[in-house]
């Protein structure tokens, strides 16, 4: 076996040095002193993982992690993958000495089920397939006549597969079941209000409610003593059904995008075309097309194979390729990934009948992964929620030593505690009351709602994204995109349509013009053209029974040279029967060619080549003149091809050469084994044609990369294609500027890059604007020079040997139309419509996620705040806090639930596209957040306090009772403080911006979750009063309320003109740690700093 396919492709670079060995020293360089600075979760260990969790101050944890990796499980999963994998080795090794005991391939005895039972007109059962399979029995295979007469014994044709009406599908899903597999079912609404029950502070608060709601029975009866137990008790049930819905709500969006990515669309033939159906439609008896990067959709057998090479490690959990072939090897597993070659299978099991779809069945889809923000707003919420908790354990101990001692009175000015004549019922009730006081503001101030407000955004995202043609695979991705500050694109499909045409022809050393102009072509050029398009191809052309228009399938480039080759006249049918191929080297981006070897009636062999067209150009030594003869290619002819070549990519065509040669018989293997390892002659090639294929760019594609570069975004495009016709694509899509900027390095080909020293390949890489002729391995070193040099690198990719490039990037980009299942699973998002402004759109998600994020912190942070000062200042001075214990559950409510809701869900503005990308390590609150949040703050608490300590007087209502004195104030202090609350949410929409409306109608549920809050408010004040200790306000205090809350607009306004410092408040902090931690790293530490800002 070639030394190349020892390895999976795309698995090589594990293992490789120079590939990625060393891709781990610049992604766990985190401060070490922290657990929740881990800057890209993508492949982080498990250990960094547990740690942070461990670290987090953590109420609910259930809720808390749902969203999260969870560690037991993964590990079960593992274990459950590695017995499902020694199955499958022990099969495989039981066949390998089954064969060598047999010497050859001789029929054994069959192991046959007992009773096999056969549904419909079909000559083989369900179980005897299933059996065959599982146990890759060749013996059985062939009593049933080989692989071709199992397809006869399952109706299916080699070559037109099944007839594919409706009832001819409907019989074989009933026969052999459909290819799908049992699903654990989602969790229902239930299980999130349990979950939402399990918050440590809400089961204090619900003791504290029944001991509160006893003693008040007791000691007042039922009529008056249930309201304060009742009502803390009513507070947490509406505070745990909110939550439930948001959970809830949330968790059906996932499953949503979990169907969508596991949808993978497949090519399969029925009735003798090729068309396009979901893999969970696929049917035994199907005849599905393989090609390399493709997964194996069923269970099945190998019709016919060239160089067809599977990596089944997803199964057996070896990464060793397996060559397959329809005598020796031709058993296929579902799940597995087709690492080279090309062929054709048919299915023979499906769904819960192949060994993937009992694996699939019994591993449950796990939406868990944390994000590096998620992380990080842990961290957050762990030092707020200690602070807090802080500040509560000091308002218990406060209120309960002046509770004691006397010193806490009532609103007329009795004492509530005198030792020995206070009953003991009575001391137990104001204790619960200053407790349950205490645990309300552990729940106000651990922002438990924070780390989750990155799911809820992420999920609305992705929602989103879909709808712009992005499917999200990894969470991360979405979060890192807003980051990115490159992109590498492919040329092909992304920045260019993928519609491609054949536009200019040279043959026969001349122009043919028209390029479909057959009388300017030699008649003995024609056939051999012919021959070489039709069988050196993976596409196929259809021509219906009965007529109607003719159907070309295959990739862009394929599809092009064989309507070219159809307009010349190939009938695609008789030229595939007038020759066969005997051996193939598939189409290679290493070596930018494919060819294939075909032994004609005369037993003559001929090998056809085709590919780059200055790669195969430079092996030929011979071309067809236009008298018809073969004659040497002189220096003259080779220069005017060159210079065709040169004319046509500097036109943004494609070029590709397609040439011959004859090979003696006595040259050519006769046995299979040596026939595998067969490598085609690739020298005295005699060239037959040049074509130039024009694939026109993406109409908007320019003002994409133009919103990019505005954006502090590289756009850097890395391509297989000729340097010229890259660098013409690039100068037609504004990713380079003029003429004056196609010099090296801006301009490099893969080649001198991959031969440059790692130092030189680091000097260079930020500077390279375009590459050409580069292979996968050469955009993989760029990727990592990128990302050593501190970029947040994004990679589009369509091919399986991108694998390597997409898994090493910041972000991987698959394409969802040209990209194969192995480029999609390597990636983190996959772009549906492979457009380049998908790409942009994705940046502009990824961006509204982090400033989403940082409004909801503003917000929340606010909110801590000033409910924070505002009890502990009033429990120190007087005993009794403004805001008790239900009133702080709505205040929570509304800053955790209601609004993340609101502000996690904005959608992305313009606005984002003008300022330059997001560092990772930059903190979470700017200054700006800064200033916003301690002008709000303080208005709040100056005016909150100022009513709490002056009320009675500003109010003039010292005419009215004490009792009800004291209610009014504290009404008000609480009305107030809410709608403060919800004018400062319009505030933290646009923290850095004047007008904080703009907008604000075209987000429905921003204005219906307000509207919500207001209602709620006034029904509260209005008809909730026993409930929320609060009375009726006239009509002036509620003037009063919206008055004070209205201010706060003009006051942001005013705020933000207010200059703050360039540099973070934290990094005094932080680069006073770094120099205690490493004070001779002065120059990392210099740098790290400048990435931060």
């Amino acid at each position: 076996m070639n030394d190349d396919f020892k390895g999976s492709p795309y698995r090589r670079h594990h293992n490789d040095l120079e590939a990625a060995g060393n891709s781990r020293r610049f992604d766990e360089d985190d401060d070490e002193g922290s657990p929740f600075n881990i800057v890209r979760t993508k492949r982080a260990p498990i250990d960094q993982l547990r740690r942070w969790r461990q670290a987090a101050l953590v109420l609910n944890a259930s809720r808390r992690f749902r969203y999260t990796l969870d560690l037991k499980k993964e590990e079960e999963r593992k274990e459950l993958i590695a017995k499902i994998r020694t199955h499958a080795q022990v099969i495989r090794a039981a066949v390998l000495f089954q064969a060598a005991g047999n010497g050859l391939n001789v029929p054994g005895p069959a192991n046959l089920p007992p009773s096999p039972t056969r549904v419909g007109d079909f000559g083989i059962s369900s179980e005897e397939l299933v059996a065959m399979s599982r146990e890759h029995d060749l013996s059985f295979l062939h009593q049933n006549g080989g692989v071709k007469g199992v397809a006869e014994k399952l109706k299916s044709n080699a070559e037109k597969g099944v007839p594919g009406d409706e009832t001819d599908l409907i019989d074989r899903k009933k026969a052999f079941g459909s290819n799908t597999y049992p699903r654990k079912k989602g969790r229902n609404f239930w299980s999130f209000v349990w979950d939402a029950c399990q918050d440590t502070t809400l089961i204090i608060l619900m003791i504290a409610a029944a001991a509160s709601l006893a003693l008040g029975i007791k000691t007042e009866g039922i009529k008056e003593g249930w309201y304060d137990g009742g009502s803390i008790a009513m507070a947490v049930l509406i505070v745990i059904i909110f939550t439930a819905v948001s959970d809830y709500k949330q968790s059906l969006q996932f499953q949503n995008l979990n169907e969508e990515k596991q949808n993978i669309q497949m090519e399969v033939v029925r009735g003798g075309r090729r068309i396009k159906v979901s893999i969970f439609e696929i049917v035994v008896g199907d005849v599905v097309p393989l090609k390399i990067g493709d997964q194996v959709p069923a269970d099945g057998l190998v019709i016919s194979g060239h160089s067809l090479a599977i990596d089944e490690s997803s199964m057996t959990g070896e990464s060793k390729i397996v060559h397959k072939d329809p005598t020796r090897s031709p058993f296929l597993m579902s799940g597995c990934k087709v690492a080279d070659g090309y062929g054709s299978m048919v299915v023979t099991s499906v769904g819960i009948n192949t060994e993937w779809g009992l694996l699939m069945a019994s591993i449950s889809e796990d939406n868990g992964e944390e994000t590096p923000l998620q992380v990080r707003l842990n961290g957050v919420a762990t030092f707020i929620g200690m602070v807090g908790l802080a500040v509560a354990v000091a308002v218990l101990i406060i209120l309960v030593i002046r509770f004691f001692t006397g010193h806490t009175r009532d609103p007329d000015g009795t004492v509530q505690f005198k030792a020995g004549k206070t009953k003991v019922g009575a001391a137990i009730d104001g204790f619960i009351k200053i407790f349950t006081v205490a645990v309300t503001i552990v729940v106000v101030a651990v922002p438990e709602g924070l780390p989750l407000a990155v799911t809820l955004t992420l999920a609305y995202s992705m929602r989103k994204m879909m709808a712009d043609k992005a499917l999200v695979r990894r969470l991360s991705a979405c979060e890192t995109m807003g980051s990115a500050t490159t992109i590498c694109s492919d040329k092909t499909g992304t920045l260019t349509l993928n519609q491609m045409t054949v536009v200019e022809v040279y043959a026969s050393g001349k122009k043919i013009d028209p390029p479909d102009n057959k009388s300017l072509l030699p008649p003995r050029m024609i056939p051999l053209l012919i021959e070489g398009i039709a069988q050196n191809t993976t596409g196929s052309v259809f021509v219906p029974e009965g007529g109607g228009a003719m159907e070309i399938s295959g990739s862009p480039t394929e599809k092009a040279i064989l309507q070219w080759a159809v307009n010349l006249g190939m009938d695609f049918g008789a030229a595939r029967l007038d020759s066969e191929i005997i051996h193939a080297f598939p189409f290679n981006s290493e070596k930018k060619r494919g060819g294939v070897a075909v032994k004609m009636s005369n037993s003559e062999i001929r090998v056809h080549w085709k590919g780059a067209a200055e790669i195969v150009l430079a092996s030929c030594t011979s071309y067809i003149d236009a008298d018809d003869n073969v004659v040497e290619m002189g220096e003259e002819k080779l220069s005017f091809f060159r210079k065709a070549i040169e004319d046509m990519a500097s036109g943004s065509l494609r070029c590709v050469a397609i040439a011959y040669r004859m090979c003696e018989m006595d040259k050519v293997p006769t046995s299979e084994e040596e026939l595998d390892n067969w490598q085609l002659p690739e020298g005295d090639l005699i060239l037959l044609a040049i074509v130039g294929i024009k694939d026109p760019c993406r109409p908007g594609v320019r003002d994409a990369v133009q919103l990019c570069i505005n954006a502090g975004v590289k756009v850097r495009m890395v391509t297989g294609d000729n340097l010229q016709t890259a660098r013409a694509i690039a100068l037609e899509c504004g990713i380079l500027g003029s003429n004056a900027d196609a010099t090296e390095p801006n301009l490099i080909e893969g080649k001198t890059f991959r031969n440059m020293t790692e130092s030189q390949r680091l000097e260079v890489a930020d500077r390279i604007s375009v590459m050409g002729r580069s292979s996968p391995n050469d955009k993989l070193l760029l990727v990592q020079a990128l990302r050593r040099k501190e970029h947040v690198v994004a990679v589009t990719g369509d091919g399986t040997n991108d694998a390597p490039a997409l898994h090493e990037a910041d972000i991987g980009l698959a394409m969802g139309i040209q990209g194969t299942e192995v480029a999609k699973e390597s990636s983190d998002i996959i772009i549906l419509d492979d457009n380049f402004a998908s790409v942009v759109k994705v940046v502009r998600w990824g961006r509204s996620v982090y400033a989403n994020i940082q409004k909801f912190i503003q917000f929340q942070l606010t909110v801590n705040v000033a409910a924070l000062i505002i009890n502990v200042v009033a429990a120190v001075s007087s005993g009794n806090v403004p805001l008790n214990a239900v009133q702080l559950l709505w205040v929570n409510l509304i800053m955790d639930t209601l609004g993340a809701l609101a502000l996690a869900t904005e959608p992305p503005t313009d606005h984002l596209m003008g300022r330059p990308p997001v560092g990772r390590r930059e903190p979470l609150i700017t200054n700006i957040m800064w200033r916003n949040l301690i002008i709000q703050a303080l208005y709040q608490v100056t005016v909150l306090l100022v009513l709490n300590f002056r009320g009675k007087s500003i109010l003039n209502l010292k005419h009215d009772t004490s009792d009800h004195a004291f209610k009014v104030k504290n009404t008000l202090i609480f009305n107030a403080f809410v709608f403060c609350q919800i004018f400062n949410e319009f505030n933290a929409r646009k923290p850095d911006e004047i007008n904080v409306w703009k907008g604000v109608t075209k987000n429905i549920l921003f204005m219906g979750i307000v509207g919500l809050e207001v209602v709620l408010q006034v029904i509260i004040i209005l008809f909730l009063g026993k409930f929320a200790s609060t009375v009726r306000l006239s009509w002036k205090l509620w003037l009063v309320s919206l008055a004070i809350a209205f201010i706060s607009w003009p006051l942001a306004m005013v705020g933000k003109f207010v200059p703050v410092p360039e540099r973070n408040f934290s990094e005094y902090f932080t680069k006073k740690i770094r120099k205690k931690k490493d004070p001779s790293d002065k120059e990392g530490a210099a740098s790290f700093e400048g990435y931060a800002e």
